[in-house]
């Protein structure tokens, strides 16, 4: 999934985009009020990482203009004013949730999965369709309860297709949401990750089906077990 770190310290800002990258996330980072309202009109995002102390236009004013436009992306607050008044003010123009600094990177982490999993409409940390079980919060596939080794980017991918399991994902989307900006991610890298993934899962009777001119579409003949 895409996220957007909005964060003018550049030593923070760089350790949130390693981090979240490495949980598997693709992550762009700017470091302005201006440049962070350019991003989000121009990109779809899964959500933003939002400090209120910023050069420029500051945090609250990106984040009522972003709900004024009325982009629903969860933005989660990331910063050092600890006030109550400043928390207040943070939900009241329409944050989802607000984290003061210092913070712990496995509880930020907790919190930017359960963001994304309210956005899918799924309130289990476990998604499950025909035999496949994938737990976001351990990064991982099991398929009839075995173990599947997959890449950081195959289970990205398998996470896309679980999430939109019975509509059609496009390579478009895909790319999206999977690639930043200085990431080297294209339509073709998509037709690797598809194959790859049929084969891993081709014995399962799970089919991931081409919808030609549109894109992928999960299926699943065979029942959990």
């Amino acid at each position: 999934m895409r996220v957007l770190v909005i964060e003018d310290d550049a030593t923070l800002g760089g350790a949130l985009a390693e981090f979240l990258g490495d949980q598997g996330y693709a992550v762009d980072l700017v470091s302005s009020g201006e440049r962070a309202s350019a991003a989000l009109s121009g990109q779809t995002y899964d959500l933003v990482l939002l400090d209120l102390n910023l050069p420029g236009e500051d945090g609250l004013t990106v984040l009522r203009r972003l709900r004024a436009n009325e982009n629903p992306v969860p933005v989660l607050i990331l910063t050092a004013r600890d006030a109550l008044e400043d928390r207040v003010a943070g939900l009241d123009a329409g944050a989802d949730d607000y984290v003061t600094k210092p913070f712990e990177l496995p509880e930020l982490a907790a919190r930017v999965r359960a963001q994304i999993r309210r956005r899918a409409g799924q309130v289990s940390p476990i998604m499950e369709v025909g035999p496949l079980s994938f737990d976001t919060v351990g990064r991982e596939l099991r398929v009839n309860g075995e173990r599947v080794a997959l890449s950081v980017r195959e289970l990205s991918v398998m996470e896309m297709l679980m999430v939109r399991a019975g509509r059609v994902v496009t390579k478009r989307q895909i790319v999206n949401s999977l690639s930043a900006w200085d990431a080297d991610f294209s339509e073709n890298a998509v037709e690797v990750y598809i194959y790859r993934l049929r084969k891993r899962l081709e014995k399962a009777g799970v089919n991931i089906q081409t919808v030609r001119g549109f894109g992928y579409l999960l299926e699943s003949d065979a029942p959990a077990q």
